[in-house]
Protein backbone atom coordinates (compact mmCIF):
# COMPACT_ATOMS: atom_id res chain seq x y z
CA UNK A 1 0.00 0.00 0.00
CA UNK A 2 1.17 3.38 -1.13
CA UNK A 3 1.97 6.12 2.16
CA UNK A 4 -0.64 8.19 0.84
CA UNK A 5 -3.08 5.19 0.83
CA UNK A 6 -1.79 4.32 4.21
CA UNK A 7 -2.05 8.00 5.77
CA UNK A 8 -5.78 8.23 4.43
CA UNK A 9 -6.69 4.64 5.84
CA UNK A 10 -5.30 5.75 9.22
CA UNK A 11 -7.79 8.99 9.54
CA UNK A 12 -10.66 6.91 8.35
CA UNK A 13 -9.74 4.44 11.20
CA UNK A 14 -9.98 7.22 13.73
CA UNK A 15 -12.96 8.82 12.20
CA UNK A 16 -14.50 5.87 14.05
CA UNK A 17 -13.02 6.16 17.03
CA UNK A 18 -15.57 8.43 19.44
CA UNK A 19 -12.50 10.42 21.37
CA UNK A 20 -11.17 11.82 18.15
CA UNK A 21 -13.51 15.27 17.73
CA UNK A 22 -12.29 17.09 14.67
CA UNK A 23 -9.18 17.66 12.78
CA UNK A 24 -6.84 19.14 15.42
CA UNK A 25 -7.46 16.60 17.76
CA UNK A 26 -6.51 13.62 14.37
CA UNK A 27 -3.84 15.35 13.49
CA UNK A 28 -2.44 15.88 17.27
CA UNK A 29 -3.07 12.23 17.50
CA UNK A 30 -1.69 11.10 14.11
CA UNK A 31 1.55 13.56 15.03
CA UNK A 32 2.13 11.50 18.41
CA UNK A 33 2.57 8.18 17.00
CA UNK A 34 4.16 8.85 13.81
CA UNK A 35 6.37 10.48 16.15
CA UNK A 36 7.77 7.69 17.98
CA UNK A 37 7.48 5.65 14.75
CA UNK A 38 10.40 7.64 13.25
CA UNK A 39 12.61 8.28 16.06
CA UNK A 40 12.33 4.62 16.61
CA UNK A 41 13.20 4.44 12.80
CA UNK A 42 16.39 6.51 13.28
CA UNK A 43 17.49 5.16 16.43
CA UNK A 44 17.92 1.87 14.54
CA UNK A 45 19.50 3.08 11.58
CA UNK A 46 21.98 5.42 14.85
CA UNK A 47 22.77 2.28 16.79
CA UNK A 48 24.11 0.44 13.77
CA UNK A 49 26.17 3.56 12.79
CA UNK A 50 27.60 3.70 16.16
CA UNK A 51 27.21 0.97 18.92
CA UNK A 52 27.55 3.17 21.54
CA UNK A 53 24.67 5.13 20.87
CA UNK A 54 21.76 4.54 23.11
CA UNK A 55 17.92 5.11 22.14
CA UNK A 56 16.13 8.21 24.41
CA UNK A 57 13.23 5.89 25.17
CA UNK A 58 13.29 3.67 27.89
CA UNK A 59 13.29 -0.38 25.86
CA UNK A 60 10.36 -1.54 26.82
CA UNK A 61 8.76 1.74 25.57
CA UNK A 62 9.98 1.92 22.12
CA UNK A 63 7.93 1.17 19.40
CA UNK A 64 9.64 -1.72 17.94
CA UNK A 65 8.94 -3.30 21.68
CA UNK A 66 5.55 -3.05 21.40
CA UNK A 67 4.10 -1.97 17.80
CA UNK A 68 5.43 -3.71 15.31
CA UNK A 69 4.15 -7.43 16.32
CA UNK A 70 0.45 -7.03 14.91
CA UNK A 71 -0.66 -9.69 17.11
CA UNK A 72 0.14 -7.54 19.60
CA UNK A 73 -1.28 -6.04 22.60
CA UNK A 74 -5.16 -4.52 21.59
CA UNK A 75 -7.88 -3.42 23.32
CA UNK A 76 -8.34 -2.34 27.03
CA UNK A 77 -4.41 -3.43 27.52
CA UNK A 78 -3.27 -1.48 24.90
CA UNK A 79 -5.68 1.43 26.15
CA UNK A 80 -3.69 1.20 29.54
CA UNK A 81 -0.59 0.68 28.51
CA UNK A 82 -0.70 3.80 26.62
CA UNK A 83 -2.43 5.81 28.94
CA UNK A 84 -0.70 4.52 32.10
CA UNK A 85 2.40 3.49 31.61
CA UNK A 86 3.75 5.29 28.14
CA UNK A 87 2.47 8.82 28.57
CA UNK A 88 3.41 9.09 32.38
CA UNK A 89 6.68 7.84 31.19
CA UNK A 90 7.37 10.33 28.17
CA UNK A 91 6.42 12.98 29.87
CA UNK A 92 8.72 12.26 32.86
CA UNK A 93 12.19 11.46 30.93
CA UNK A 94 15.07 11.91 33.08
CA UNK A 95 17.23 14.95 31.99
CA UNK A 96 20.98 15.57 31.79
CA UNK A 97 22.83 18.48 30.90
CA UNK A 98 24.42 16.63 28.09
CA UNK A 99 24.57 18.16 24.85
CA UNK A 100 22.37 16.64 22.30
CA UNK A 101 20.44 14.76 24.75
CA UNK A 102 17.46 13.52 22.61
CA UNK A 103 15.48 12.71 25.66
CA UNK A 104 14.66 16.63 26.19
CA UNK A 105 13.07 15.61 22.26
CA UNK A 106 10.82 13.38 23.48
CA UNK A 107 10.01 14.62 26.75
CA UNK A 108 8.97 18.02 25.20
CA UNK A 109 7.06 16.45 22.25
CA UNK A 110 4.63 14.61 24.92
CA UNK A 111 4.63 17.64 27.48
CA UNK A 112 1.12 18.55 25.88
CA UNK A 113 0.49 15.53 23.82
CA UNK A 114 -2.76 13.58 24.60
CA UNK A 115 -3.88 9.76 23.33
CA UNK A 116 -7.46 10.93 22.65
CA UNK A 117 -8.60 7.70 21.00
CA UNK A 118 -10.63 5.53 23.28
CA UNK A 119 -10.97 2.03 21.06
CA UNK A 120 -7.92 -0.05 21.86
CA UNK A 121 -8.94 -1.97 18.70
CA UNK A 122 -8.98 0.55 16.74
CA UNK A 123 -5.86 1.57 18.29
CA UNK A 124 -3.79 -1.53 17.47
CA UNK A 125 -5.18 -0.66 13.57
CA UNK A 126 -3.80 2.56 13.25
CA UNK A 127 -0.48 1.20 15.03
CA UNK A 128 -0.39 -1.76 12.61
CA UNK A 129 -1.09 1.04 9.38
CA UNK A 130 1.91 3.31 10.76
CA UNK A 131 4.49 0.04 11.30
CA UNK A 132 4.01 -0.69 7.77
CA UNK A 133 5.97 2.67 6.45
CA UNK A 134 9.93 2.26 6.68
CA UNK A 135 11.22 5.96 7.79
CA UNK A 136 14.94 4.67 7.35
CA UNK A 137 13.53 3.69 3.40
CA UNK A 138 14.54 7.31 1.53
CA UNK A 139 11.59 7.28 -1.08
CA UNK A 140 9.41 6.33 1.66
CA UNK A 141 10.86 9.29 4.05
CA UNK A 142 10.24 11.32 1.08
CA UNK A 143 7.45 10.58 0.16
CA UNK A 144 5.74 10.58 3.50
CA UNK A 145 7.23 14.26 3.35
CA UNK A 146 5.18 15.23 1.18
CA UNK A 147 2.25 13.35 2.57
CA UNK A 148 3.23 15.24 5.63
CA UNK A 149 2.94 18.67 4.17
CA UNK A 150 -0.72 17.91 3.36
CA UNK A 151 -1.17 17.25 6.82
CA UNK A 152 0.16 20.42 7.82
CA UNK A 153 -1.58 22.37 4.94
CA UNK A 154 -4.91 20.55 6.26
CA UNK A 155 -4.46 22.61 9.24
CA UNK A 156 -6.34 25.33 7.56
CA UNK A 157 -9.28 23.13 8.08
CA UNK A 158 -8.74 23.24 11.85
CA UNK A 159 -10.03 26.01 13.06
CA UNK A 160 -7.02 28.48 15.13
CA UNK A 161 -5.04 25.76 14.27
CA UNK A 162 -5.03 27.34 10.48
CA UNK A 163 -2.65 29.98 12.29
CA UNK A 164 0.59 27.84 12.41
CA UNK A 165 0.80 27.29 8.62
CA UNK A 166 1.69 29.43 5.67
CA UNK A 167 1.83 28.52 1.86
CA UNK A 168 4.78 26.27 0.98
CA UNK A 169 4.85 29.27 -2.15
CA UNK A 170 5.57 32.13 0.49
CA UNK A 171 8.28 30.19 2.40
CA UNK A 172 9.78 28.98 -0.59
CA UNK A 173 10.06 32.16 -1.93
CA UNK A 174 11.06 34.36 0.82
CA UNK A 175 14.20 31.67 1.79
CA UNK A 176 15.50 31.63 -1.81
CA UNK A 177 16.00 35.25 -1.46
CA UNK A 178 17.48 35.20 1.23
CA UNK A 179 19.42 32.49 0.55
CA UNK A 180 20.87 30.58 3.82
CA UNK A 181 23.82 28.90 4.33
CA UNK A 182 25.54 26.06 6.08
CA UNK A 183 27.19 27.97 9.26
CA UNK A 184 24.82 30.83 9.46
CA UNK A 185 22.93 30.93 12.14
CA UNK A 186 19.20 30.57 11.37
CA UNK A 187 16.20 31.91 13.39
CA UNK A 188 12.56 31.17 13.49
CA UNK A 189 11.10 32.80 16.78
CA UNK A 190 7.62 31.86 16.10
CA UNK A 191 8.30 28.98 13.89
CA UNK A 192 4.62 27.35 13.88
CA UNK A 193 5.39 23.76 12.07
CA UNK A 194 8.50 24.15 11.06
CA UNK A 195 7.91 25.24 7.55
CA UNK A 196 10.71 28.03 7.26
CA UNK A 197 12.77 25.64 8.56
CA UNK A 198 12.15 22.71 6.49
CA UNK A 199 12.22 24.69 3.64
CA UNK A 200 15.83 26.88 4.54
CA UNK A 201 17.43 22.86 4.79
CA UNK A 202 15.87 21.84 1.21
CA UNK A 203 17.80 24.54 0.24
CA UNK A 204 20.90 24.17 2.11
CA UNK A 205 21.05 20.63 0.72
CA UNK A 206 20.29 21.13 -2.81
CA UNK A 207 23.02 24.33 -3.54
CA UNK A 208 25.46 24.36 -0.36
CA UNK A 209 25.46 20.91 1.65
CA UNK A 210 28.48 18.84 -0.34
CA UNK A 211 30.06 17.07 2.46
CA UNK A 212 28.90 15.37 5.69
CA UNK A 213 30.93 18.64 7.54
CA UNK A 214 28.55 20.83 5.44
CA UNK A 215 25.56 18.81 7.01
CA UNK A 216 27.07 19.00 10.36
CA UNK A 217 27.30 22.58 10.39
CA UNK A 218 23.94 23.31 9.13
CA UNK A 219 21.95 21.41 11.62
CA UNK A 220 24.25 22.88 14.57
CA UNK A 221 23.12 26.45 13.51
CA UNK A 222 19.48 25.89 13.54
CA UNK A 223 17.46 27.87 15.91
CA UNK A 224 13.58 27.42 16.61
CA UNK A 225 10.62 28.42 19.60
CA UNK A 226 6.87 27.57 19.36
CA UNK A 227 4.60 28.56 22.00
CA UNK A 228 2.05 26.33 21.45
CA UNK A 229 1.79 22.07 21.88
CA UNK A 230 0.73 21.27 18.52
CA UNK A 231 2.46 22.76 15.92
CA UNK A 232 5.70 22.46 18.47
CA UNK A 233 5.10 19.13 18.23
CA UNK A 234 4.53 19.02 14.45
CA UNK A 235 7.50 20.81 13.93
CA UNK A 236 9.41 18.83 15.94
CA UNK A 237 8.46 15.64 13.62
CA UNK A 238 8.89 17.71 10.94
CA UNK A 239 12.34 17.97 11.50
CA UNK A 240 12.80 14.26 12.38
CA UNK A 241 11.40 13.76 8.85
CA UNK A 242 14.12 16.03 7.32
CA UNK A 243 17.08 14.10 9.01
CA UNK A 244 17.54 16.01 11.61
CA UNK A 245 19.37 13.92 14.25
CA UNK A 246 18.81 16.46 16.99
CA UNK A 247 15.86 18.55 16.64
CA UNK A 248 15.96 19.79 20.20
CA UNK A 249 16.35 23.29 19.41
CA UNK A 250 13.19 23.60 18.48
CA UNK A 251 11.74 25.14 22.37
CA UNK A 252 8.68 24.80 23.60
CA UNK A 253 8.59 28.27 24.80
CA UNK A 254 7.21 31.86 24.22
CA UNK A 255 9.92 34.37 22.66
CA UNK A 256 8.54 37.16 23.69
CA UNK A 257 8.11 36.37 27.39
CA UNK A 258 12.20 36.60 28.26
CA UNK A 259 12.72 40.59 28.52
CA UNK A 260 14.32 42.29 25.35
CA UNK A 261 17.72 43.29 27.08
CA UNK A 262 18.03 39.79 28.28
CA UNK A 263 19.46 38.91 24.42
CA UNK A 264 23.22 38.76 24.51
CA UNK A 265 25.64 39.53 21.61
CA UNK A 266 26.54 35.57 21.46
CA UNK A 267 22.64 35.08 20.88
CA UNK A 268 22.61 37.44 18.03
CA UNK A 269 21.99 35.67 14.70
CA UNK A 270 22.72 35.83 10.79
CA UNK A 271 19.19 35.20 9.30
CA UNK A 272 15.87 35.49 10.74
CA UNK A 273 12.91 33.95 8.46
CA UNK A 274 9.18 34.21 10.18
CA UNK A 275 6.07 34.82 9.94
CA UNK A 276 4.70 36.12 13.01
CA UNK A 277 1.15 35.97 14.80
CA UNK A 278 -0.66 38.80 13.73
CA UNK A 279 -3.66 39.96 14.91
CA UNK A 280 -3.27 38.56 18.12
CA UNK A 281 -2.70 40.16 22.00
CA UNK A 282 -0.28 38.81 24.18
CA UNK A 283 -0.81 38.35 27.69
CA UNK A 284 -0.88 40.94 30.01
CA UNK A 285 2.61 41.27 31.35
CA UNK A 286 4.55 40.21 28.22
CA UNK A 287 4.73 43.90 26.94
CA UNK A 288 6.97 45.13 29.90
CA UNK A 289 9.59 43.20 28.98
CA UNK A 290 10.36 45.67 26.19
CA UNK A 291 11.69 49.54 26.05
CA UNK A 292 8.71 51.82 26.98
CA UNK A 293 8.64 53.48 22.97
CA UNK A 294 7.92 49.69 21.88
CA UNK A 295 5.71 48.48 24.53
CA UNK A 296 1.93 47.22 22.47
CA UNK A 297 0.03 44.10 23.15
CA UNK A 298 -0.34 43.27 19.18
CA UNK A 299 2.35 40.44 19.14
CA UNK A 300 3.56 41.50 14.95
CA UNK A 301 4.84 44.48 16.83
CA UNK A 302 6.63 42.92 19.65
CA UNK A 303 8.35 40.37 16.82
CA UNK A 304 9.59 43.07 14.55
CA UNK A 305 11.29 44.99 17.74
CA UNK A 306 12.95 41.80 19.15
CA UNK A 307 13.81 40.39 15.26
CA UNK A 308 15.74 43.80 15.17
CA UNK A 309 17.73 43.24 18.00
CA UNK A 310 18.60 40.00 17.41
CA UNK A 311 20.18 40.58 13.99
CA UNK A 312 23.86 40.12 13.82
CA UNK A 313 25.66 43.26 12.17
CA UNK A 314 25.25 42.12 7.99
CA UNK A 315 22.70 39.85 9.52
CA UNK A 316 19.32 39.22 7.52
CA UNK A 317 15.70 38.91 7.88
CA UNK A 318 12.30 38.34 5.93
CA UNK A 319 9.46 38.32 7.46
CA UNK A 320 5.54 38.59 6.93
CA UNK A 321 3.15 41.35 8.41
CA UNK A 322 -0.51 42.94 7.86
CA UNK A 323 -0.75 45.80 6.20
CA UNK A 324 -1.77 47.63 9.59
CA UNK A 325 2.17 47.76 10.41
CA UNK A 326 3.13 49.52 6.89
CA UNK A 327 0.38 52.32 7.87
CA UNK A 328 -0.34 51.81 11.45
CA UNK A 329 0.45 54.91 14.19
CA UNK A 330 1.65 55.11 17.65
CA UNK A 331 4.10 52.00 18.74
CA UNK A 332 4.11 51.05 14.97
CA UNK A 333 5.53 54.63 13.51
CA UNK A 334 8.33 54.15 16.10
CA UNK A 335 8.93 50.77 14.66
CA UNK A 336 9.52 51.67 11.60
CA UNK A 337 11.32 54.81 12.01
CA UNK A 338 13.56 52.20 14.21
CA UNK A 339 14.16 49.56 11.41
CA UNK A 340 14.95 51.84 9.02
CA UNK A 341 17.39 53.53 11.37
CA UNK A 342 19.09 50.46 12.31
CA UNK A 343 18.47 48.12 8.79
CA UNK A 344 18.40 48.67 5.43
CA UNK A 345 14.71 48.06 4.47
CA UNK A 346 15.65 47.47 1.15
CA UNK A 347 12.49 45.47 -0.24
CA UNK A 348 8.80 45.19 0.78
CA UNK A 349 6.73 42.63 -2.02
CA UNK A 350 2.95 42.97 -1.47
CA UNK A 351 0.82 40.37 -1.30
CA UNK A 352 -3.44 40.44 -2.29
CA UNK A 353 -5.52 39.49 0.58
CA UNK A 354 -6.33 36.16 -0.45
CA UNK A 355 -3.02 34.33 -0.20
CA UNK A 356 -3.46 33.22 3.41
CA UNK A 357 -7.47 32.26 3.24
CA UNK A 358 -9.48 30.82 4.53
CA UNK A 359 -8.22 31.60 7.62
CA UNK A 360 -7.36 35.32 7.38
CA UNK A 361 -8.64 37.30 4.43
CA UNK A 362 -6.09 40.63 4.95
CA UNK A 363 -3.41 42.25 3.07
CA UNK A 364 -0.32 41.54 3.92
CA UNK A 365 3.33 42.12 3.34
CA UNK A 366 7.13 40.33 2.79
CA UNK A 367 9.59 42.88 4.49
CA UNK A 368 13.07 41.89 3.49
CA UNK A 369 15.85 44.04 5.65
CA UNK A 370 19.59 43.77 6.25
CA UNK A 371 21.03 45.23 9.81
CA UNK A 372 23.64 47.65 10.19
CA UNK A 373 23.81 50.30 7.72
CA UNK A 374 20.32 52.69 7.27
CA UNK A 375 17.59 53.01 4.76
CA UNK A 376 18.28 54.77 1.86
CA UNK A 377 15.42 53.66 -0.13
CA UNK A 378 12.88 50.71 -0.45
CA UNK A 379 11.57 48.66 -3.34
CA UNK A 380 8.04 48.09 -3.27
CA UNK A 381 6.70 44.81 -5.61
CA UNK A 382 3.08 44.51 -5.69
CA UNK A 383 2.01 40.53 -6.43
CA UNK A 384 -0.79 40.08 -8.68
CA UNK A 385 -3.27 37.02 -8.78
CA UNK A 386 -2.46 35.45 -12.24
CA UNK A 387 -5.16 36.02 -14.84
CA UNK A 388 -7.90 33.44 -14.53
CA UNK A 389 -8.96 33.90 -11.54
CA UNK A 390 -9.83 36.25 -9.17
CA UNK A 391 -8.38 35.34 -5.91
CA UNK A 392 -6.15 32.29 -4.31
CA UNK A 393 -8.02 30.31 -2.40
CA UNK A 394 -7.63 26.38 -1.15
CA UNK A 395 -8.29 24.65 -4.62
CA UNK A 396 -6.08 27.49 -6.37
CA UNK A 397 -3.47 28.15 -3.90
CA UNK A 398 -0.49 30.40 -4.20
CA UNK A 399 2.29 28.54 -6.36
CA UNK A 400 5.83 29.26 -6.16
CA UNK A 401 5.84 29.95 -10.26
CA UNK A 402 3.76 32.97 -9.37
CA UNK A 403 6.61 34.66 -8.06
CA UNK A 404 8.55 34.02 -10.86
CA UNK A 405 8.16 37.31 -12.28
CA UNK A 406 9.45 38.90 -9.11
CA UNK A 407 12.44 36.78 -8.95
CA UNK A 408 13.69 37.55 -12.65
CA UNK A 409 12.74 41.70 -11.42
CA UNK A 410 15.09 41.08 -8.09
CA UNK A 411 18.32 41.85 -9.51
CA UNK A 412 20.46 39.11 -7.98
CA UNK A 413 21.81 38.75 -4.58
CA UNK A 414 23.49 42.34 -4.95
CA UNK A 415 19.73 43.32 -6.62
CA UNK A 416 21.40 45.89 -9.01
CA UNK A 417 19.75 47.03 -12.08
CA UNK A 418 16.15 47.18 -10.80
CA UNK A 419 13.61 49.12 -12.89
CA UNK A 420 10.30 50.48 -12.13
CA UNK A 421 7.53 49.29 -14.16
CA UNK A 422 3.79 48.68 -13.44
CA UNK A 423 4.30 46.02 -10.49
CA UNK A 424 7.63 47.80 -8.88
CA UNK A 425 8.14 51.23 -7.60
CA UNK A 426 10.56 52.95 -4.94
CA UNK A 427 10.58 54.91 -2.26
CA UNK A 428 13.90 57.14 -0.33
CA UNK A 429 13.42 57.06 3.16
CA UNK A 430 13.14 60.94 2.99
CA UNK A 431 9.69 60.49 1.63
CA UNK A 432 8.86 57.61 4.26
CA UNK A 433 9.72 60.32 6.51
CA UNK A 434 7.67 62.73 4.90
CA UNK A 435 4.42 60.70 5.30
CA UNK A 436 5.11 60.01 9.32
CA UNK A 437 6.61 56.66 8.74
CA UNK A 438 3.67 55.48 6.59
CA UNK A 439 4.80 52.38 4.43
CA UNK A 440 1.28 52.21 2.89
CA UNK A 441 2.88 53.45 -0.08
CA UNK A 442 0.18 52.61 -2.86
CA UNK A 443 1.14 51.77 -6.74
CA UNK A 444 1.77 55.05 -8.51
CA UNK A 445 1.84 52.76 -11.88
CA UNK A 446 -1.40 51.23 -11.29
CA UNK A 447 -4.43 52.84 -13.45
CA UNK A 448 -7.55 53.49 -11.49
CA UNK A 449 -11.19 52.05 -13.16
CA UNK A 450 -12.77 54.57 -14.82
CA UNK A 451 -15.72 54.81 -13.31
CA UNK A 452 -16.96 57.42 -15.72
CA UNK A 453 -17.81 60.85 -15.08
CA UNK A 454 -18.55 62.31 -11.50
CA UNK A 455 -21.42 64.66 -13.22
CA UNK A 456 -23.19 62.33 -14.78
CA UNK A 457 -22.84 59.70 -12.00
CA UNK A 458 -24.81 62.12 -9.71
CA UNK A 459 -27.39 62.71 -12.55
CA UNK A 460 -28.17 59.44 -12.27
CA UNK A 461 -28.37 58.65 -8.63
CA UNK A 462 -30.72 61.13 -8.71
CA UNK A 463 -32.99 59.98 -11.22
CA UNK A 464 -32.62 56.46 -9.73
CA UNK A 465 -33.84 58.13 -5.94
CA UNK A 466 -36.14 59.84 -7.67
CA UNK A 467 -37.73 56.71 -9.33
CA UNK A 468 -37.71 54.79 -6.45
CA UNK A 469 -39.61 57.68 -4.52
CA UNK A 470 -42.66 57.30 -7.12
CA UNK A 471 -42.54 54.21 -6.72
CA UNK A 472 -42.85 54.36 -2.73
CA UNK A 473 -45.32 56.45 -3.57
CA UNK A 474 -47.63 54.49 -5.35
CA UNK A 475 -46.87 51.76 -2.85
CA UNK A 476 -48.52 53.72 -0.19
CA UNK A 477 -51.23 54.89 -2.17
CA UNK A 478 -52.17 51.02 -2.86
CA UNK A 479 -51.99 49.82 0.82
CA UNK A 480 -53.99 53.06 1.97
CA UNK A 481 -56.89 52.35 -0.40
CA UNK A 482 -56.67 48.62 0.37
CA UNK A 483 -57.02 49.34 4.05
CA UNK A 484 -59.97 52.03 3.78
CA UNK A 485 -62.46 48.79 1.82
Amino acid sequence: MSVRNIVKSIQDIMRQDSGVDGDAQRISQLCWMFFLKIIDDQDQELELLNSNYRSPIPEHLQWRAWATDPEGITGDALLNFVNGELFPALKNLPLTDRPGDRRRVVRSVFEDAYNYMKSGQLMRQVVNKISDVDFNDLAERQHFGDIYEQILNDLQNAGNAGEYYTPRAVTAFMVDRIDPKPGESLFDPACGTGGFLSCSIRHMRDRYVKRPEDERLMQAWLRAVEKKPLPHMLCVTNMLLHGVEDPGFVRHDNTLARPYIGWTQAERVDVVLTNPPFGGREEDGIESNFPAHFRTRETADLFLALIIRLLKPGGRAAVVLPDGSLFGEGVKTRLKEHLMDECNLHTIVRLPNSVFRPYASIGTNLLFFEKGSPTKETWFWEHRVPGGQKAYSMTKPIRLEHLQDCVAWWGGPTRKGRQENERAWRVTVEEVKARGWNLDVKNPHAVEDDHGDPETLLADLKAAEAKAANLRDQLKAILAEALAR
